[in-house]
């Protein structure tokens, strides 16, 4: 197998495909859903968690996601793991859950990618740190050599070559009334 430029790409699969999500809503389920059913690995790419939110929900692919997660391991990287949180951006405005409710919320904490990266330069630490201060749950500040690892019970593992930092949240305070 060549390269095709993309290290997300390039990790030596035995073989891949595109499922271009802008296009799914064109195309009859019967011709995609079936490919996707034999896939082992999502891979993710990033961009706008919004956009990415809204072709995935008006192609169908976000009603089938809860069955597929059973069995299909999701990588998301920047927008494409951001959105299996309830935290996203757009545009490159951070956008939080009480704005939009435009991501899965499938996990109980947000990231926050690109940590110190140079074509980000509003994503230094120290405005990471402040943007976290802000958000209502653990949230995870990861540089480009950094990565997740959820398992199906829930445990995160984090995996690091570089930089990253987590933002704990204490638990909300229970009413002890009955």
């Amino acid at each position: 197998m060549g390269t095709n430029g993309d290290t997300f790409c390039d990790l030596g699969w035995k073989s891949w495909g595109v499922l271009e999500l802008t296009t799914l809503s064109t195309l009859k389920k019967e011709m995609w859903v079936p490919l996707l059913e034999k896939t082992d690995v999502l891979l993710v790419g990033g961009g706008d968690c919004q956009y990415l939110y809204g072709c995935m929900q008006q192609s169908g692919l976000m009603d089938l996601l809860p069955s597929l997660l059973e069995r299909i391991v999701w990588v998301g990287q920047s927008a494409g793991s951001m959105i299996m949180t309830s935290f996203g951006t757009t545009y490159g405005h951070h956008t939080f859950p009480s704005e939009t409710g435009k991501c899965f919320g499938l996990l109980p904490f947000a990231i926050l990618p690109h940590l110190d990266h140079e074509m980000f330069p509003d994503n230094a630490m120290a405005k990471l740190e402040q943007m976290a201060a802000k958000i209502p749950m653990p949230t995870y500040l990861l540089d480009d050599q950094s990565a997740l690892k959820v398992t199906g019970n829930g445990v995160v593992e984090v995996i690091s070559e570089g930089t990253w930092k987590l933002i704990s949240k204490p638990a909300p305070l229970k009413s002890r009334v009955p």
